[in-house]
């Protein structure tokens, strides 16, 4: 399953790779990070906010996750750097809010560690992991009214199928929506276990063989249901890049490829020239106002993955503002 920086002790994904990523934009500001801001939008646990304070001791951080836990554990994690760090209880397609009431402008670089947290799967009974019996609730934040029993004893056969077809890219959803809505009838689903038994018996035994876990894909698509990831997704990268600072950075880490597609088509718009095409020159206001860092979607090594198992299905994309034109236009 897919992960991003964990709890208290667990290793951050990709950790010196992001720091060279976002070094550039810090560095331009000051040496020490003096006066720089740092956006860690998908905060966790704090593990690569914790390397950004440790390593530009002038550098202001604010992180923002919606799961309470998750800062309480940050908060203790990073106490050392006193307030130079701030935590803020929100989602991350709420960050020009968050920015706003900090007193900052913009930012001079964010990271984006999308996914569900090592911590998360950890903490059995949220129900996020599939390895083990926990109530089937997989909310990010414990506040939030639908969990995942909810989508199972609730959403009609289509809904659901539409769900696991789109979220989990599961060739089974038909087949896996019909036999819940047989299984709901007898008893409403509660517990884990009895939707992973459900699983091995719907996807044949040929899939199960070479397709991973039977149970991944609908979990995946579960979470990000429940949570509404995609549309957060879709609504905190516009936002987030309309904030950043000129020669700023946004790195952004995904673990599957719907959220990819999405970082991917959000960055190819923003470094595509508006003018229209055959002209010889970009008309004023037209040209691109940021560029790309990486090239393509960057992956982890294998010495990387040895180290960090849970490395190994992410994606890195970094981008860079250029110029002002965007945010003024805006």
């Amino acid at each position: 399953m897919e992960s991003k920086s964990g709890a208290h002790g667990h290793v951050p994904v990709m950790a010196e790779r992001i720091l060279e990523l976002i070094a550039p934009a810090v560095a331009a500001i000051s040496a020490d990070g003096s006066g720089a801001v740092f956006l860690d939008g998908t905060l966790g646990a704090g593990g690569h906010s914790e390397l950004i304070l440790a390593s530009f001791p002038g550098i202001r951080v604010i992180g923002v996750d919606r799961d309470t836990r998750a800062l309480a554990a940050a908060r203790e994690r990073l106490a050392p750097f006193g307030s130079r760090f701030q935590a803020v209880q929100a989602r991350y397609d709420e960050v020009d809010h968050v920015l706003a009431e900090a007193g900052c402008s913009g930012f001079t670089a964010g990271l984006f560690d999308l996914g569900v947290s090592s911590m998360q799967l950890d903490q059995v009974e949220r129900g996020f992991a599939y390895s083990v019996d926990a109530p089937l609730d997989m909310r990010m934040n414990p506040d939030d009214p639908m969990t995942a029993a909810d989508v199972l004893n609730t959403y009609s056969h289509g809904e659901l199928a539409r769900v696991l077809s789109t979220y989990g890219e599961e060739r089974f959803a038909g087949k896996i929506a019909s036999a819940v809505l047989r299984e709901r009838d007898r008893a409403p689903f509660e517990s884990s276990a009895r939707l992973v038994e459900l699983l091995y018996r719907v996807i044949p035994a040929a899939t199960r063989r070479t397709g991973g876990h039977p149970a991944k894909r609908t979990f995946q698509a579960l979470r990000i249901e429940v949570n509404g990831e995609m549309d957060s997704l879709r609504a905190a990268l516009p936002n987030a890049l309309d904030a950043l600072n000129l020669d700023g950075r946004l790195v952004v880490m995904s673990y599957q490829s719907l959220e990819d597609r999405i970082v991917k088509h959000e960055f190819a718009q923003r470094v595509t020239s508006t003018t229209p095409p055959g002209l010889p020159f970009d008309l004023p206001g037209t040209a691109p106002s940021f560029r790309l860092v990486t090239r393509g979607a960057e992956r982890a090594d294998d010495t990387e993955i040895a180290a960090n198992p849970r490395s190994a299905p992410v994606r890195v994309r970094a981008i860079e503002r250029i110029a002002e034109t965007d945010r003024e236009n805006r």
